[in-house]
């Protein structure tokens, strides 16, 4: 599990032991139905909507693109973390490589800045939508929506890199135990044999800075949003906006509410089972809701899905 370096005092590590949670092998089987249960249901869910938007022309509008790439952004999200999850209920070793320790790592962080970023721009669309809907088909082009997607991709996918190319660089002797289910900077830092400040100063400079920075941006777009709907004349316009960002609004609150009791808590970074437990929400409940979310609260989407499933004969 470890090996000595010549003509070094320390023991490296080559592998971690994801500890997951220790409990009896019943309950551990149990998780693991659930677990599969839930992840199976994600993927179906959010390849529905994908499909669905995919096979109606009518929903080819940049609202509806954004909301697909954010279902296909979902379904890699939640399969960064989850298949490993899986494996090692089953498993009596739970470990995971060095390098396969920081891909996940660098995977499921990048991911989750994308979303970020993703629910940001579907708050900006949503803001030029009611705000300034008479410029808003001149604005929102096909090709700006493109763009921006990809600067979710690229920037969401570099955000991350250097502060984990620099926590891989760092040396760890030992123990190799990581109290979570995934690989999470906390306790890699913890486990390496010197201390780094300025890595990790910046990792959770950058944390912040992309949660609570598109937090407030989308806090600001709906409080403009809800100004213009609280202005419209007609009641029945106001209800179809409310309607349209209500789902979107329910989305952020499910992720980013999970991921502000683990930043903003100080007291929960020394509770290991609160750390997991909050984790799973946002990287397995929140993909899971999501689709649901969209599919119940919208009725082109239920209307697409409606003719993607007749297409197959199921309904």
């Amino acid at each position: 599990m470890n090996i000595s370096e010549p003509d070094s005092s320390f023991v490296f590590v080559r592998e971690f032991i994801l500890l997951g949670f220790s409990c009896e092998w019943k309950i551990q089987s149990l998780l693991f139905s659930l677990f599969l249960t839930i992840y199976a249901l994600t993927l179906t869910g959010n390849g529905a909507i994908i499909c669905a938007l995919w096979c109606d022309q009518r929903l080819h509008i940049p609202m509806y693109i954004f909301l697909g790439n954010f279902s296909f952004l979902e379904i890699w999200y939640v399969s960064s973390t989850v298949p490993k999850m899986l494996v090692n209920f089953l498993s009596h070793k739970k470990t995971i490589s060095f390098v396969g320790c920081f891909l996940q790592f660098y995977f499921f962080s990048s991911l989750g800045a994308t979303e970020c970023l993703h629910l940001t721009m579907m708050a900006f669309d949503r803001y030029l939508a009611i705000c300034h809907s008479l410029h808003y088909p001149n604005i929102m082009t096909g090709h700006l929506c493109t763009k921006l997607v990809l600067i979710c991709w690229v920037c969401g996918f570099l955000w991350f890199l250097i502060p984990i190319v620099l926590i891989s660089q760092m040396p760890f002797c030992g123990p190799n135990i990581i109290d979570h289910v995934v690989c999470d900077p906390g306790p890699l830092f913890a486990l390496a044999c010197v201390s780094a400040p300025k890595t990790q100063l910046l990792c959770y400079s950058l944390s912040s800075v992309v949660i609570f920075g598109n937090f407030l941006f989308i806090l600001g777009s709906y409080t403009l949003v809800l100004t213009a709907v609280l202005r419209m004349p007609s009641a029945t316009g106001r209800q179809k906006a409310f309607s349209t960002c209500g789902s979107h609004l329910a989305v952020v609150s499910l992720f980013y509410g999970s991921l502000m009791v683990m930043y903003v808590n100080p007291g929960l970074r020394h509770s290991a089972g609160m750390q997991k437990v909050a984790t799973l929400f946002y990287a397995m409940v929140t993909p899971l809701f999501n689709p649901l979310i969209y599919s119940l609260r919208n009725k082109e989407i239920k209307t697409a899905l409606r003719r993607v499933l007749g297409s197959f004969n199921i309904m």
